[in-house]
């Protein structure tokens, strides 16, 4: 096959495309950077093709070697990866009993941690609203490709949490100022974990939906954690056998 010179390549400007979330949504597919990413990407049957500089398919999947410059034009980042992947996203599935709702976390470092230490401890479902893009490349490459390992949702979180709660669910909210200390907290078997943005936490709203609250004690000195620290410090103290 060819090696595609051109960043004007016809196939070329429609992978660039999905580095638009409208895109992203319309099509149902996104970029995945990096051999590690891919590689997860492959184990979740999600990867549909490769591009690099070099020949070669390593995941058995249709493969595009293109020039330094075409790959430069469709990486998010200022060195390029040696690989890209053009990914399909799964179909949303029944959430599990283990769900982690993010509300307004607009840092793609912060939420692509976030599902990373979602996989870490075992959650089911993320669901997501008003937050960056789940698939924006930076909160792919984030979580290190785990992002193909969990069931993902966009829902308002309002009425999703009031569903779940028909359904259940145990609703636990983060809340600095009057939650009980993550210690003494017991998670029922299906919960849902709450977490705000970075700079406000929970809003009001959502917190008056939870069944309990909870915050990490730590030294005086110290406000707050980053939201994707306390998202793996939180699942921790939650945690039930995977």
């Amino acid at each position: 096959m060819a090696v595609i010179n051109s960043p004007t390549n016809f196939r070329v400007l429609q992978w660039a495309k999905l580095k638009q979330k409208i895109q992203r949504d319309k099509s149902k597919q996104f970029i995945a950077e990096g051999y590690h990413c891919l590689a997860e990407a492959s184990k979740a049957n999600c990867l549909l093709e490769t591009i690099s500089t070099e020949s070669g398919a390593p995941f058995g999947v249709s493969h595009h070697q293109v020039s330094y410059d075409v790959l430069a034009k469709l990486s998010s980042m200022a060195t390029p990866a040696k690989m890209l992947g053009i990914c399909k996203m799964q179909p949303a599935r029944s959430p599990g009993e283990k769900i982690l709702l993010i509300d307004q976390v607009h840092h793609p470092g912060n939420l692509g941690t976030i599902i990373r230490n979602g996989v870490a401890f075992c959650v089911d479902t993320i669901v997501t609203h008003a937050s960056v893009d789940i698939y924006n490349p930076k909160v792919v490459q984030a979580s290190q490709g785990m992002v193909f390992h969990l069931n993902i949702m966009k829902k308002p979180l309002r009425d999703y949490i009031t569903e779940i709660k028909a359904q259940g669910y145990q609703i636990i909210g983060t809340d600095v100022r009057d939650g009980m200390p993550l210690q003494k907290a017991r998670a029922a078997s299906k919960h849902a974990l709450l977490l705000g943005s970075e700079g406000d936490g929970v809003g009001e709203d959502l917190l008056s939906l939870c069944d309990i609250k909870v915050h990490i004690p730590m030294h005086p000195l110290c406000e707050s954690l980053n939201v994707g620290v306390a998202a793996g410090i939180l699942l921790y103290g939650l945690r039930r056998e995977c």
